[in-house]
């Protein structure tokens, strides 16, 4: 009997669809129908289960699902024995604790004795024992924004993006207690036959992401000012360079981290190189 890779993502929602997005752009095709609960990838040994976000931890503890895709915060909140393999480099987000926008908060003690609200308990404890604060917290599953207005809280503790929700609620963002993103979980024990096919589909991953954090880029360099323009380009080794027809000049090909990207093309261009073109990357094997 075939062994298969057991993988449980969030059966909708943002999480949902970068998870499968990720999925096919390492090779993996998954049939998703609306409502459909499970399902079978046709190139790939891998059997995917769709769940609520907050039971995902739960299903790897248990060893029901292989692996998962979670939000980090999730993974953090549940606090469960599942394994972070790797961070995924989406669905990023901020656990923050607001206040009401004319209290001053300068630092944690501000919350000393008061009340807050939260749909994330055992993180927000952890930072409160953390600082040495006394608080009391009062746990609501939804609409946390709205607590200090209706007398229930003097604070919250909640998922923060643009912090428009807060603004509408008359709260200002007052202190990141955590930075969260999509993470990859495992089973902290997990069969041979299991742990290889974990091995292939990180693989695939690591190659993805690589690939969306470089460029590849072709200039042309005159061979007099060549050696200064191999000089500012990192390349994976070093730069590829081929003679061009034309006389005195060469063709370079090399990649480049987005992060340093466009103070790199500045230098190349002031170094004298022309017809720069830069070219996404699909997949990148280190």
């Amino acid at each position: 009997m075939e062994q298969k890779l057991k993988v449980a993502i969030q059966k909708s929602g943002r999480l949902h669809d970068d998870s499968i997005k990720l999925l096919k752009e390492c090779g993996i095709d998954i049939s998703n129908g609306v409502n459909k609960l499970k399902s079978e990838a046709s190139n790939f040994p891998m059997e995917v289960y769709f769940l609520r976000d907050d039971d995902i931890p739960q299903y790897v503890e248990d060893g029901v699902a292989h692996i998962g895709f979670v939000g980090e915060n999730v993974v953090y909140e549940k606090n469960k024995k599942a394994e972070v393999v790797e961070h995924l480099g989406f669905g990023k987000c901020r656990l923050s604790l607001a206040t009401r926008r004319h209290e001053k908060y300068e630092d944690a003690r501000f919350l000393q004795g008061k009340k807050i609200a939260t749909s994330y308990p055992v993180i927000l404890q952890q930072f409160l024992d953390k600082q040495g604060i006394q608080a009391e917290i009062h746990e609501i599953s939804g609409s946390v924004e709205i607590a200090p207005g209706i007398g229930l809280a003097d604070a919250i503790c909640d998922l923060v993006s643009s912090g428009s929700t807060l603004f509408m609620n008359g709260l200002v963002e007052a202190e990141t207690i955590l930075q969260s993103q999509a993470v990859l979980i495992k089973n902290k024990v997990l069969g041979s036959d299991q742990q290889v096919l974990l091995d292939k589909l990180l693989f695939r991953i690591k190659a993805v992401k690589k690939a969306k954090n470089n460029k590849y880029i072709l200039l042309n360099a005159p061979n007099d000012h060549l050696e200064e323009i191999i000089s500012l380009l990192p390349g994976m080794k070093s730069p590829t360079v081929l003679p061009l027809a034309e006389a005195g000049w060469s063709s370079v090909h090399s990649v480049l981290n987005e992060n340093e990207f466009w103070e790199i093309i500045e230098k190349l261009k002031l170094a004298g190189a022309q017809g720069i073109l830069v070219v996404p990357i699909e997949k990148m094997i280190i």
